[in-house]
């Protein structure tokens, strides 16, 4: 995998340019050997100032660079703790990643080696993002040791925390990212709240860091806008079908897209499965940017691509000289991808989308959003690539399967909804929140057929702009406290999509409550309770 240079790695070259240089100087004095046969020359004096110097620079950037660093805390909240675990470097560079994504979307944050963890620490963090990786067979990293000898075997109360793990490994191996979930399983036994299920990455598996990626600019208040760590292979799709479902409603405009695979290679995905999506510039907005500057928009460019469709593709530099093409080329960086949950499954015969268009504080609508709700051209091709997500695949069709979501997080419960029509099994239960029964209520004619004819045993829905008794899915599930323990005693699979931020955590809360956090833990390890959050 080929990971863009980050400031760690620009940090390292500056050392070693440093003590390049400080090496050349003492070795100046040494070839001369006036140095060893009498009194220095100032040149010499001057040489030997200047390696000291050049030494003692170098010095300092290595504690500059490795000192333990802390953001001031914002609104009132103490920074984002992001530790790692590292036996190679791997992880202590992608928490750096990390960190730099979240910083640039305004968040504080401070980063720590699992040794430097203590309870005090722990004690009065309230996020924490864990970056593991797993060595020998099934072990923690050296480094960590203190943090399994001070705290794993003595650990304080984290009630009040909330927590995702990433968890390194390679499956070439045995106890493929042991230590991560050894990490995770006793977090959430003591408390923990985990934000997202533990992202297992294969041996650098650059869809996993782009999934992890994406999570971090959820985390940060927004899809993060900086450019992919590892960009990804897309193919070209045909937008066959845009269409708006929710005119009228309060909240954001909602867009149901279909797409037609490529005619070559083949492609396929189920139901749980992730569409990562290269979002585009306008055509038009790229080639009136292009123009403004000098440039000639259909100009071939050495990989046979049009300037025009490699700047439609990138982020538009602020700065760059009029006609200058080698600098243009130099300084754009593709745009970041998007991910959207699959809404329907491979017998349906379209690669189904549900989204909604997102706009920036300044009006402006989102990178992936604007591209596919407002640009991508019906009969044009959008660059697409299917991500297998293992952890929210269906259960076997005699499970029964509760299904919780709201908003566009429809989408990956309507998959698995026709997954299981098409299986005959009538043992499921969908509750879905939104704004408005009127207009929001996205495939609500299809969700009361599947009703009708058995497909739903239940279906619980809530609009927080209606009034009634529950404003809220989470609401609406402690309501039906004793219709969850029953399921769950019948054998029932939990599967939430939705929001990170607001939906997820509050879902969460109420399953603790009404079985108690054993048995969702038991359920977490046993695979009965699954969230696709974003």
């Amino acid at each position: 995998m080929s990971l863009r240079p980050s400031r760690a790695v620009l940090g390292n070259a500056i050392v070693l340019a440093l003590l390049a240089l400080a090496a050349w100087a003492l070795l100046r004095l040494h070839l001369d050997g006036t140095w060893w046969q009498g009194a220095p020359s100032a040149r010499h004096a001057q040489i030997a100032v200047a390696a000291v110097l050049l030494y003692a620079l170098a010095c300092t950037a290595v504690w500059w660079r490795a000192r333990p660093r802390d953001d001031a805390p914002t609104g009132g909240s103490a920074p984002l703790l992001l530790a790692w675990s590292s036996q190679t470097g791997f992880a202590r560079e992608l928490a750096q990643r990390s960190a730099d994504a979240l910083r640039a979307a305004g968040m504080a944050v401070r980063v720590r080696g699992l040794h430097e963890l203590d309870a005090a620490l722990l004690g009065g963090t309230q996020r924490a993002l864990f970056i593991a990786s797993t060595t020998g067979e099934g072990d923690a990293p050296d480094h960590a040791l203190p943090f399994l000898r001070r705290l794993m075997a003595a650990p304080p109360a984290l009630d009040h925390l909330q927590y995702g793990v990433l968890a390194l490994g390679d499956r070439s191996y045995g106890h493929f990212c042991a230590f991560g979930h050894q990490l995770d399983d006793w977090l959430r036994q003591h408390g923990a709240h985990p934000m997202f299920d533990a992202i297992e990455v294969d041996n650098a598996d650059p869809a996993a860091l782009r999934h992890w990626q994406q999570l971090l600019g959820q985390l940060g208040g927004g899809a993060s806008e900086l450019p992919d760590w590892s960009p990804a292979a897309y193919q070209s799709w045909t937008l066959l079908q845009r269409t708006h479902l929710n005119p009228g409603s309060q909240g954001g405009p909602v867009y149901w897209l279909r797409l037609r695979a490529p005619a070559e290679g083949q492609v396929q995905w189920q139901a749980g499965d992730i569409a990562e999506v290269g979002p585009q510039h306008a055509a038009a907005h790229a080639r009136d940017w292009l123009q403004a500057r000098a440039f000639d928009a259909d100009e071939l460019l050495e990989d046979g691509q049009s300037l025009l469709t490699r700047m439609m593709r990138s982020h538009l530099p602020s700065t760059v000289a009029d006609g200058d093409l080698p600098g243009l080329l130099a300084a754009v960086q593709p745009l970041p991808h998007r991910e959207y949950s699959i809404a329907s499954v491979m017998a349906d015969g379209t690669l189904d989308l549900l989204l909604r268009r997102q706009l920036r504080t300044d009006g402006s609508p989102g990178i992936g959003s604007g591209w596919l709700c407002d640009h991508a051209p019906v009969g044009g091709p959008v660059q697409l690539r299917v991500r297998r997500n293992e952890n929210f695949h269906g259960v076997p069709a005699d499970v029964p399967v509760l299904l919780i979501g709201n908003g566009t997080g429809i989408a990956g419960l309507r998959a698995h909804l026709h997954a299981r029509l098409r299986s005959g099994v009538h043992r499921t239960w969908l509750l879905f929140g939104e704004r408005s029964a009127a207009h929001d209520f996205h495939f609500g004619e299809e969700l009361r057929a599947m009703q009708a004819d058995g497909t739903l045993a239940r279906l619980d829905t809530v609009f927080s702009r209606d009034g009634g008794a529950h404003r809220y899915v989470q609401d609406r599930l402690l309501a039906e406290a004793a219709t969850l323990r029953q399921w769950i005693e019948d054998g029932a699979t939990i599967l939430v999509c939705g929001s990170l931020q607001g939906m997820a955590p509050a879902v969460d809360a109420v399953i603790e409550q009404v079985l108690g956090a054993e048995q969702k833990e038991a359920l977490l390890l046993a695979g009965r309770y699954r969230r696709d959050v974003y």
